[in-house]
């Protein structure tokens, strides 16, 4: 392969990854393919050197998931992947994200893998940062939606307090200079009332969807704390799984989307009439769990329908003696009457 092609083959992004292992095996096919016509082309083991491993299949088990990695190995795999500081950084959250098996734990490493990889593209200019500057974050959301809760005061020792400590000071003062000095909120001259000056997020569709997702990860991750700190009454939390069609599942989304307009435009109708008093989050969300099954395996199955479907029902014994008992009583009955 000469240094033109070998220039061509672009090696796996760790950025579009969310599964390491996936990451893994790309890497080792890319390293087999750039060094195929060398005198020694790349191998599991040659990683395990570059690593400092002794196995020399080490690699292969961890991508086959018949191994998990260690903190150690993750720097080791690192060292071997060529990856830069903030690179590894992104590796172990990813690693943690993947081997994590508690929902609750593989949501903080969701959490902490999204912020390094925005910060990398506002670092590297993929992001702008004055769109970014536009996203406002959980604390500025609520902060701006507690203009219409009954009592509040503007400074950051009250706000604090009424959002429970979940906020530091340092944000809370940055998202309330930021509502302030970007025009979403001002301060009546008169009253000096906090209101509302225009609508955020404004012009959403400019908005880059990996920052919208970022707020939105955030306000979920809050409802998954309220989950464990709040009391049932407090609360309401629900779940519902089911098998939808396309059209189905298309449906449903229309239907959420409605619900979610009509609660929005009855909460604004009546906070003319008055104040709330506490503010809630509703998240709502729809998602698929499974995929579609193959082709091969739909028919299978309903052929299997089919052939059970046509087969003679065999009873039990124990079924049997059941529906003759059934009988005996029913004319034991009517003999009585």
């Amino acid at each position: 392969m000469s240094a033109l092609d070998k220039n061509s083959i672009l090696p796996p992004a760790l950025s579009d990854y969310l599964d390491y292992r996936l990451f893994l095996q790309d890497f080792y096919h890319y390293k087999k393919e750039l060094t195929k016509n060398d005198l020694r082309p790349y191998s599991y083991q040659l990683f395990s050197a570059a690593a400092n491993i002794k196995s020399p299949n080490y690699l292969k088990m961890i991508i086959e998931g018949q191994r998990n990695l260690s903190d150690d190995m993750i720097l080791k795999f690192a060292k071997a992947l060529s990856l830069n500081k903030e690179q590894i950084e992104e590796f172990l959250h990813l690693v943690k994200l993947n081997q994590a098996e508690d929902t609750t734990e593989r949501n903080v490493y969701l959490k902490k893998l999204s912020e390094v990889r925005i910060n990398q593209k506002l670092k590297s200019g993929e992001i702008d940062r004055r769109i970014w500057e536009k996203i406002p974050n959980w604390v500025a959301w609520v902060i701006y939606a507690m203009i219409d809760q009954e009592g509040v005061v503007f400074d950051v020792h009250s706000l604090k307090a009424l959002l429970r400590n979940k906020a530091s000071d340092q944000e809370i003062e940055s998202a309330l200079n930021s509502l302030i000095s970007s025009g979403e909120i001002r301060k009546d001259p008169i009253t000096g009332e906090m209101k509302r000056a225009h609508n955020l997020m404004d012009s959403a569709e400019e908005i880059p969807v990996a920052l919208v997702r970022k707020l939105q990860m955030q306000l979920m991750y809050i409802g998954l704390e309220s989950l464990y700190q709040e009391a049932p009454q407090e609360r309401e939390f629900g779940t519902l799984t089911l098998s939808l069609t396309k059209e189905e599942f298309e449906e449903t989304k229309f239907k959420l989307r409605q619900l979610r307009k009509s609660l929005n435009k009855d909460n604004a109708i009546a906070r003319k009439e008055k104040k709330g008093e506490r503010i809630y989050q509703i998240n709502i969300q729809l998602f698929p769990v499974t995929d579609v099954a193959k082709s091969e395996a739909l028919t299978a199955g309903k052929m299997l329908n089919a052939d059970l479907a046509a087969a003679p029902v065999k009873k039990s014994v124990q079924d049997l003696a059941e529906e003759a008992m059934k009988a005996a009583n029913l004319f034991e009955t009517e003999g009585q009457l």
